[in-house]
């Protein structure tokens, strides 16, 4: 899923704004100025289309998430865990440590 200002695609293929969209356990919808992107997993982002983001694990997930959602265990001791395993001590040191080329 790509979304860029006012525009979301999904595998290159446009989605209407303000119409759903529901294929293979993801689904698109525009709840009020926002847009969301709801999976099959047991994750939804939520996105104002300008700064602010929102994720959302389902209870099922507890203890089985990782990277920048953190590890959705209620311990903040363990929540800017590195892809090495080890705790970055600030948030920016964090961030940083998942960054792709």
């Amino acid at each position: 899923v790509v979304a860029e200002g006012q525009n979301v695609s999904v595998n290159g293929a446009a989605v209407p704004q303000g119409r759903p969209y529901l294929h293979k356990g993801l689904g698109v919808t525009w709840p009020g100025d926002w847009v969301a992107v709801a999976s099959s997993l047991g994750v939804r982002v939520a996105w104002d289309r300008h700064l602010a983001v929102t994720v959302t694990a389902e209870p099922e997930l507890r203890g089985g998430t990782w990277g920048l959602c953190g590890t959705y265990t209620d311990d903040p001791a363990d929540d800017f865990v590195r892809p090495d395993g080890d705790i970055a001590a600030f948030a920016a040191a964090f961030g940083n440590a998942w960054k792709v080329p």
